[in-house]
């Protein structure tokens, strides 16, 4: 008889929770990062007001398509990687290990910022909603006990947290669709127009700031491929997962953008949207619809946030711990709870990181719409994009060594075409980052974050070159996941090696 050793409670403890989710539930931990009801209350009215153009719909909607190029050749990596690290173990296989650490090292802040900046936004508007009953809540308090739930709910079953996310985003699309379908009834003047979804102003000066603030709507609905390894099924369920999520997200902005100018009319739209902020869309519903359905619309607006809340905490503890389980990180992070299969430490130190961070902004008195949400999500959200652009270059490299199967629209064409547009769209947004950030020309933040990022990825680069000298073992095991393959498919499905390492000195065999 065989006796069990002592490394296989270890094992155990190291692997994510097996077959948990299906599509919808993956939809909806996509769905809930890209948070639409948030984008349609806060980021729509905000660009229509500064931006004061008409083009807010049709900018969506192409942010909508160049996002769905990215995802063609990002879903067609996922069916040959399964790994909770998504974009770093992406671009580790197709870019190389070195690049791919580099890429981890943006992602930590980048999501972490992201999930920080949005209990801001959350204890603001809590706060707001309970002084409506007259009760005088300090916004950090609220978010505080936002943060209580996230941290309990990150650390048991991740099919709850999708149960929690599937409940809350039916409500919150419902309730999308309700107010849009209210303003499309009552247009201005009694007429109907399509203007906003004129292509034209896309090839004026103002298209590119349009493209980079909607893309930062869509941030998030790559979480659907860092819940590969819990996915039943994941080369199918992740593909058409991720695909939904950006649909869903593109439609839902673009409809009720186009809504909003409907309801207003296309010239006023913008002097509205700056009169009445992010009360424009209550304000627009609010003579037409039961006074109930308007505070329904400011609850699920609350709800909208918390499960953004929920689905960013995912996603950094589980990059945490695939970086821990391959290495990278301290190997106390690649370890999971023994019950539930949730990352610990990953989920931990998130909590502590974002208790922290609140801890400060609360002492220092600082605005918590500006300096927590806007600016922490911003400057999150160019991390993120960073890591879009460079996977679009990734999954470029890895299908340049062999198609495995991938049709030339998923392997070749689409992933090059997203490539470009995704160099045209960072572009624009390093240099207009003060704009987005709304500083003065003459303020380092100007310049300041975007080398910052490039500082850290340098960090990353010169850490996996002294894994690569001094553990190449360690170094071996980049971005490969739990048992250091790269494809889920049997290695006999391919005519070579599934990987070059095109970055380091050599490449390693499976």
């Amino acid at each position: 008889m065989t006796q069990k050793g002592p490394a296989e409670p270890d094992i155990v403890e190291r692997a994510l929770a097996k077959n948990r989710l299906g599509v919808p539930s993956v939809v909806f931990f996509g769905v809930a990062g890209a948070a639409p009801l948030t984008v349609i209350i806060g980021a729509i009215t905000t660009i229509y007001a500064i931006i004061g153009s008409t083009a807010v719909p049709i900018a969506y909607l192409a942010v909508a398509g160049i996002l769905s190029l990215f995802t063609v050749g990002f879903v067609a990596m996922s069916r040959h990687i399964v790994n909770s690290g998504a974009f770093y173990s992406y671009i580790s296989h197709g870019l190389g290990r070195v690049i791919g650490v580099g890429a981890a090292f943006v992602a930590l802040p980048a999501y972490s910022l992201m999930q920080i900046g949005l209990f801001g936004l959350f204890g603001s508007a809590a706060s707001g909603i309970l002084a409506e009953f007259g009760v005088i809540t300090p916004w950090y308090v609220c978010a505080i006990g936002a943060w209580v739930v996230v941290t309990i709910l990150g650390l048991l079953w991740v099919d709850l947290s999708g149960k929690v996310l599937a409940v809350l985003l039916v409500a919150e699309i419902l309730i999308v669709l309700i107010y849009d379908l209210v303003m499309v009834t009552n247009p201005a003047d009694g007429n109907l127009t399509f203007t906003p979804f004129s292509p034209a102003p896309l090839l004026t000066p103002i298209a590119g700031t349009l493209l980079v603030l909607a893309i930062a709507g869509f941030v998030g609905f790559e979480a659907t491929v860092v819940l590969s390894e819990e996915a039943k099924d994941p080369k199918r369920t992740i593909a058409r997962a991720t695909h939904w999520a950006v649909i869903l997200a593109g439609l839902l902005c673009g409809l009720s953008a186009w809504a909003m100018a409907v309801s207003t009319g296309p010239d006023r739209i913008a002097a509205m949207a700056a009169e009445h902020q992010t009360d424009l869309v209550f304000f627009l519903v609010g003579p037409h619809l039961p006074q109930f359905l308007v505070n329904a619309g400011y609850l699920l607006f609350l709800t909208s946030v918390f499960a953004a809340l929920l689905a960013f905490h995912a996603a950094v503890a589980r990059y945490q711990f695939a970086l821990g389980r391959e290495g990278v990180l301290p190997a106390a992070w690649g370890r999971t709870h023994p019950r539930t299969g949730a990352p610990l430490l990953g989920s931990i130190t998130q909590s502590v990181l974002a208790i922290g961070v609140l801890s400060a902004y609360a002492v220092s008195g600082a605005d918590p719409l500006v300096f927590v949400f806007a600016w922490l999500t911003t400057i999150g959200g160019l991390g993120v994009l960073i890591l879009m652009w460079a996977t679009s270059a990734a999954v470029i490299g890895f299908f340049a060594r062999g198609r495995r199967r991938e049709n030339i629209w998923r392997a070749y064409l689409a992933p090059f075409m997203s490539f470009l547009l995704l160099s045209v769209v960072l572009t624009a947004t390093v240099i207009g980052f003060g704009e987005l950030l709304q500083v003065d020309g003459n303020s380092p933040f100007q310049w300041l974050i975007p080398v910052l990022y490039l500082a850290v990825a340098g960090l990353g680069f010169l850490w996996a070159l002294i894994m690569r000298a001094a553990r190449p073992e360690v170094y071996h095991a980049i971005g490969r996941g739990a048992d250091g393959r790269v494809s889920i498919l049997s290695d006999s499905a391919f005519p070579k090696p599934l990987h070059a390492d095109p970055v380091g000195a050599r490449s390693y065999p499976y």
